[in-house]
């Protein structure tokens, strides 16, 4: 996009993976509505998939380790991660969420727009022949919708921990 390349250019597309740079990333620009959209719709290319893996898992298994966030990351990014965690809301929920935060940077946006547009990524992703959405069968699941960021976090860590363990890990 950076380029003025189109969504549907495979090669441009293709190519900006190959090129990714995490020390060039911002996270504000990474977060907005355009870039999660261009993200869901080039990540069902299977080619830019491929092109991202190796980048992906690499990143994952570095020292000391990470924390992931992504739709395919327990199913295809990191499949044997040490723990793995699902975490989901309504899509009202979510939509409200989004739109308070796009608010809070000033942006006038309309939580019905929000809505459309969380369910139309949800079923494109979850529909795709390359590393749809889905939970991992080993994945603990953690349903957000009732829960602020807080009580959210406290239940990811709680999550961990119980795993950790019940592996023996200190």
């Amino acid at each position: 996009m950076d380029r003025g390349r189109g969504l549907a250019d495979i090669a441009g597309a293709v190519e900006a993976a190959k090129a990714l740079d995490p020390s060039d990333f911002n996270e504000g620009v990474l977060k907005t509505h355009a870039i999660g959209e261009a993200a869901s719709i080039v990540s069902a290319i299977p080619e830019v998939r491929d092109a991202l893996l190796a980048f992906q898992r690499e990143f994952a298994a570095a020292l000391p380790g990470a924390v992931l966030d992504g739709r395919d990351i327990g199913t295809v990014i990191s499949p044997n991660a040490d723990v793995k965690i699902f975490v989901t809301a309504s899509p009202e929920t979510r939509a409200r969420r989004r739109a308070a935060e796009y608010r809070a940077q000033g942006r006038n946006i309309d939580e019905s727009a929000v809505l459309a547009d969380i369910l139309k990524r949800d079923e494109r992703d979850q529909n795709r022949a390359a590393a749809p959405l889905k939970r991992a069968p080993d994945a603990h699941l953690l349903d957000t919708t009732h829960l602020d960021i807080d009580a959210a976090i406290q239940a990811a860590i709680d999550i961990v921990e119980a795993s950790r363990a019940g592996r023996g890990c200190e």
